[in-house]
């Protein structure tokens, strides 16, 4: 019993000290809030919630240096992970097995097969 009231002390205690750590930083004006510029809110869409928060964002800036530095063009493979490098490089196809009942399939030239789709298209839409 003596223990659980040494405990329920200690708790109180740290509690307590915790609240006046926030009373004091709330008391204290904030750097952040005296820092922004008043910026006139822009209309990005017809919904006011939205707007509210895309305007929000423009504002806060911190977008702009995700990950130590300004995400341009330049460091789009850092963005993406590399993860399609592979898909713009002229590299021959890696191609299935012929041992496979799937490489067919796998393997076969579809461009005739894409340019007839192209000309039903255009056929039915008048493209």
């Amino acid at each position: 019993m003596k223990k659980k009231k040494t405990i329920r002390q200690i708790v109180r205690e740290e509690v307590a000290m915790a609240i006046h750590e926030v009373i004091d930083e709330l008391k204290q004006p904030s750097l952040a809030s005296q820092e922004q510029p008043i910026q006139e809110k822009k209309n990005f869409s017809q919904n006011s919630v939205l707007n509210d928060v895309l305007n929000e964002t423009a504002s806060d800036g911190e977008w702009k240096t995700l990950g130590g530095s300004e995400f341009t063009s330049d460091r789009m493979n850092e963005l993406v992970g590399g993860q399609y490098g592979d898909m713009m490089k002229n590299t021959p196809q890696q191609n299935v097995s012929p041992n496979d009942p799937m490489a067919q399939f796998v393997n076969k030239d579809y461009r005739d097969v894409l340019k007839k789709t192209d000309e039903k298209q255009k056929q039915k839409y008048g493209k």
